[in-house]
């Protein structure tokens, strides 16, 4: 008589401390909209800031300057009380894990620890540029920043010429983030643009990230707005 079909044989079992599969990539919300507009808003008002100034639009420069205040304020804030790819606290490492990462090149979950170090330099430029203006003056004194007579004359010239120096400073790192941004376009086929336009991005996460809410968003917007609105004035005191 015939024996019947042998039984399947079990899965083999996995070793013991075998790592998990690796998740699917999926359409991840990666930047949200206070870091977009913040990014771009930097983006178009850095030749605008340049064009009214070398053009004698003073007026305008100034108006331009508060806007660009107002926005660094805001990222500052965003900075911690935003979203958590926003947050300084998220993606700000040490030398070690820029070494790390140029080694192993492990795609990030947000700013990766070489396009921190970007972030925070050309935050503390934009800072120190705008912080400048804020005391320059022009060479005919006919305009001059809202915090110009807290300072003497010798000081706020001073000021005016750092305010120059510092934007050339500036537009050097603009320079090498674009083309740090080309070359992950050529060379590592890393679209980093589309995604600072449409906030998403495709890539395999284990954890998504938390996007900041609307009413921390307020917050922010009125806390720097009032701010800046009070630097324009002078800042003065009760």
């Amino acid at each position: 008589m015939s024996e019947g079909p042998e039984p399947p044989l079990p899965p083999a079992a996995e070793p013991a401390g075998a790592p998990a599969n690796d998740p699917e990539p999926m359409d991840v919300k990666l930047w949200d909209l206070p870091v977009r507009l913040v990014h771009w808003g930097f983006a178009l008002l850095l030749p605008a800031m340049w064009a009214t100034a070398e053009f004698g639009q003073m007026p305008v420069h100034r108006v331009l300057g508060y806007v660009a205040l107002g926005l660094l304020l805001f990222r500052l804030y965003w900075g911690v009380a935003g979203s958590s790819t926003a947050r300084f606290a998220s993606f700000v490492r040490g030398p070690g894990a820029v070494i790390r990462y140029l080694r192993a090149g492990v795609p990030v979950v947000g700013h990766n620890p070489l396009g921190a170090l970007s972030v925070i330099a050309l935050l503390g430029l934009l800072g120190l540029q705008i912080g400048l203006g804020l005391f320059a003056q022009d060479s005919d004194g006919l305009f001059a920043g809202p915090l110009a007579a807290l300072v003497g004359y010798e000081t706020s010239d001073a000021a005016t010429e750092w305010h120059e120096t510092v934007f050339n400073i500036l537009l050097g790192f603009v320079v090498l983030h674009i083309a740090a941004v080309l070359f992950y376009l050529v060379v590592r086929r890393d679209n980093l643009v589309r995604p600072m336009v449409t906030g998403r991005k495709r890539m395999a996460v284990s954890e998504l990230p938390e996007m900041g809410s609307l009413a921390r968003a307020l917050i922010g917007v009125a806390g720097s707005g009032t701010i800046t609105l009070w630097i324009a004035a002078g800042a003065p005191l009760p």
